[in-house]
């Protein structure tokens, strides 16, 4: 009896969209004797190189149609996919129909996502690319997998040759393996294409949820040497590397948020250094080399083997002032090539590049993994500006005090709750994350800035959310902070403000809050 294993390949269909390696390919099948079917432009490329390929209408009998957009949506094709040849009742009903099996199919699909990423693509232009045989074809032959091999990744077609050099079949474990890249590559495929009608129709959480991702990168490990890791993504390039060792799971995650925390300066040079996901220190000047000065006056011990983030390119100068001391990753929009000579002579130093259009278009939304599913959320990218805040104490604020508050509160925004800021109008001073308490992270922020030398009178305070009692005030109060920002709400406002009166302090609120877990 007749096995998948023991099938000899006689009939193959080609039809692809990405020809690399193809005509090689299908050289070898011919060399071999097997009858080539194929379409289009992919038959006229085979020709073209001399390969005998018939027409896939001497399977249908009927013509390509629609501008091509019918020519394998044909019972003869899909019962040539489909047939089951252990069984007998298929067999005889493709011989009462005069019909054939097809043994093996290549088929890769229209370039959508190429043309998705191309910026002047039309929604026409994205239509036309949709691919609607290629995905047919290709699910029909993945689901009769036993019967007809399928080849949807051309870096396959070297596995599959071997195989039918040596035995002329090619074996079930690797016919099912092809048959599952299929159904993954189609539901990636089919997942750019529903992304992309979501956004076209301006629908932020579907009933249904797809991501397109594919794996980018290969890690040694994830947030520990016991976890397995990588890094899937949708080749957006946010963010190039230029130089160092390879990018760890904890290097990425650290990236990411430098990144987007200064991606909300734009109008002054702007550093800030991340360290396990939280800034440990922020600084804005009229150069790269002073706003760096000022984020690492914050904390000098942390930045040792922490991230520092750039809103402009890097120049000598601030290569200079880096590489005094270990850093994992310098992040910027660009090196200079004096730069790129100081910070590559520590051969491990990371260097990336980072597009920051492009990561202010991809802050959509923010998807977290929870047992048994997904968390959705659209990317908090709200800041209140001035005239959204609303003083609520006796003294207004200075011109000083509310550039120092908006400061506070950008930066608070990016660390982890329970988070307190202290900040002047261009700087951090002291940084108090992720405590059970506000009062607690408080008074780390202040311990801190009295550990490094720095004052925080005249400082601005801002909290991610409410003070739930006046303790958390006054504290600030006591630290020599004459101003803070938070959002209000709580049912205790009316104490907090009477205690900001009392200690003659300016407050605002901003009536909406930022939360960071």
């Amino acid at each position: 009896m007749k096995t998948p294993d023991s099938h000899e390949i006689k009939r193959a269909l080609i039809s692809v969209s990405d020809k690399a390696g193809i005509v090689e390919f299908a050289s070898e099948l011919e060399i071999m004797g097997i009858e080539i079917f194929s379409t289009g432009g992919t038959a006229r490329k085979l020709k073209e190189a001399g390969i005998n390929v018939r027409s896939v209408s001497e399977i249908t009998s009927f013509p390509e149609i629609l501008g091509g957009r019918v020519k394998t949506l044909h019972p003869a094709v899909h019962a040539g996919l489909l047939a089951d040849l252990g069984s007998n009742d298929h067999l005889s009903q493709l011989e009462e129909h005069q019909l054939k099996s097809i043994d093996l199919l290549i088929v890769n699909l229209y370039p959508f996502e190429k043309t998705l990423a191309i910026e002047n693509s039309t929604h026409q232009d994205l239509i036309e690319n949709i691919d609607i045989g290629g995905p047919t074809m290709l699910r029909a032959a993945a689901k009769n997998y036993r019967w007809t091999a399928v080849v949807v990744r051309p870096e396959r077609y070297s596995d599959v040759l071997e195989s039918l050099k040596a035995t002329k079949t090619i074996p079930e474990s690797l016919r099912v393996r092809l048959a599952g890249e299929v159904f993954s590559d189609t539901a990636y495929y089919d997942s750019l294409i529903s992304g992309y009608f979501n956004k076209f129709n301006d629908i932020a959480m579907p009933d249904t949820y797809a991501i397109p991702m594919k794996n980018e990168l290969d890690m040694r490990y994830g947030e520990n040497p016991h976890q397995s890791a990588r890094l899937y993504g949708n080749s957006n390039s946010i963010f190039n590397k230029l130089h160092g060792k390879a990018l760890s799971y904890n290097n990425i995650m650290d990236i990411d948020a430098a990144a987007k925390l200064v991606a909300e300066f734009d109008d002054k040079p702007t550093v800030a250094i991340i360290k396990h996901t939280n800034p440990c220190g922020v600084g804005r000047g009229n150069s790269l080399a002073e706003a760096y000065g000022k984020a690492f006056a914050t904390d000098n011990v942390s930045p040792f083997g922490g991230i520092i983030t750039m809103n402009n390119p890097v120049d000598a100068e601030t290569a200079a002032a880096i590489h005094q001391i270990f850093t994992e990753v310098l992040i910027a929009p660009g090196f200079s090539e004096e730069a790129l000579e100081i910070l590559t002579k520590k051969r491990d130093r990371r260097l990336v590049t980072v597009n920051y259009d492009k990561l202010k278009e991809s802050l959509t939304n923010d998807v977290r993994s929870v047992a048994g599913g997904f968390l959705v959320q659209n990317t908090d990218t709200y800041l209140a500006d001035e005239s959204e805040l609303k003083t609520v104490t006796e003294r207004h604020p200075s011109t000083r005090e509310m550039q120092a508050m908006k400061f506070a509160w950008i930066v608070c925004k990016h660390v982890k709750s329970n988070s307190i800021v202290y900040t002047a109008h261009d700087r951090t001073l002291a940084i108090g994350a992720g405590q059970m308490s506000r009062v607690d992270s408080s008074r780390i922020a202040v311990e801190k800035a009295k550990l490094m030398g720095l004052s925080l009178e005249g400082s601005a305070c801002a909290s991610d959310a409410f003070f739930p009692f006046p303790d958390g005030l006054e504290q600030a109060a006591d630290a020599g902070a004459t101003a803070v920002i938070q959002p209000g709400g709580s049912i205790r406002d009316k104490e907090v403000i009477a205690a900001a009166n009392a200690r003659g302090m300016a407050m605002v609120f901003t009536g909406g809050r930022h939360f960071r877990h």
